[in-house]
């Protein structure tokens, strides 16, 4: 699809800061694609709204929630058709779950449980311009939160993280462990816990419990071959160790869904107001770690 119908913005800081923004907005391409750096995404955004663009968006959509917000106000009367890079969203077990919660399969919902850990943590300087681990990695599993919570928003945060085995964090003064618990306004407990490095790969979880039951959507192996011999029991093959190979099916979903969104047959499943509320929920948890104390959200 991207190969005819868009432009992706995609290079490193030096070459995009010195690049002029306007022949990104050529009158030839449907959609702007834009993936990095993340301190230019909002600029981008700005200038593909004007030009009646649809924008694919990595997350987040900037580190600084003041310049989200003031994006937010100005694009507002272009009315923008903006798809943010919540692939989770897509992910066929993850979007099972929450039609199934839908349905009253498991009642009233009460708990919602995300377990996300990386094989291993990207490079130094990547992390040094991340944003942080709430930014970077938990802002997924805080959208995911608000995916199942629909109308039901998080009300307050409580966050606690520590670096244990790779102490490069502390120079950097990020974490490779955080958790989070959070409750909804209607009194729904949500509890997230991240870490960035898991000797056994891709560690993609979420329990939904229920009143009357509860869904999971589990991890993904290469195969679901499981091995019974006298020494050992039900032994799996290992799990996907690259988050591209876990969530391609969620990724090709996510494009299906942008072209017929430019085709106005759709609203995207996930939006720019998703990503400037996960930013708000981020933000929160880095307050509540730095305070030691509940932080209460307000978007």
């Amino acid at each position: 699809m991207f190969s005819y119908a868009s432009n992706i913005i995609s290079s490193s800081p030096e070459r995009t800061k010195s690049s002029s923004v306007l022949p990104l907005l050529n009158s030839n391409f449907l959609f702007e694609g834009i993936l990095d750096p993340v301190e230019l995404s909002i600029k981008f955004i700005r200038e593909a709204a004007k030009h009646k663009k649809v924008v694919f968006c990595e997350k987040p959509l900037d580190l600084n929630i003041d310049k989200v917000n003031k994006c937010s106000k100005e694009i507002k009367k272009y009315k923008p058709k903006i798809q943010l890079g919540f692939n989770r969203r897509y992910d066929p077990g993850h979007s099972s779950i929450k039609q199934e919660l839908r349905k009253g399969k498991i009642g009233k919902l009460e708990k919602i449980i995300i377990t996300s850990r990386d094989p291993a943590p990207p490079s130094l300087n990547y992390l040094k311009v991340s944003g942080g681990i709430f930014k970077d990695m938990m802002i997924h599993d805080f959208d995911l939160l608000r995916f199942y919570l629909e109308k039901d928003e998080i009300e307050n945060i409580f966050t606690t993280a520590s670096n244990i085995s790779d102490k490069r964090f502390d120079k950097i003064k990020d974490y490779e462990l955080a958790s989070c618990l959070l409750k909804s306004k209607q009194g729904v407990q949500c509890i997230i816990t991240n870490s960035r490095h898991c000797s056994f790969g891709y560690d993609q979880r979420v329990e939904l419990f229920g009143s009357k039951g509860m869904l999971i959507s589990g991890n993904k192996s290469e195969n679901e071959t499981e091995i019974f011999t006298k020494n050992n029991t039900s032994q799996k093959k290992p799990l996907l160790n690259f988050f591209i190979d876990r969530y391609v099916d969620a990724y090709r979903l996510q494009l299906d869904e942008l072209a017929l969104y430019s085709r106005k047959k759709k609203s995207p499943i996930s939006s720019f107001e998703d990503g400037r509320r996960a930013l708000i929920i981020a933000n929160a948890a880095s307050q509540s770690l730095k305070q030691r104390k509940q932080i209460k959200i307000k978007f």
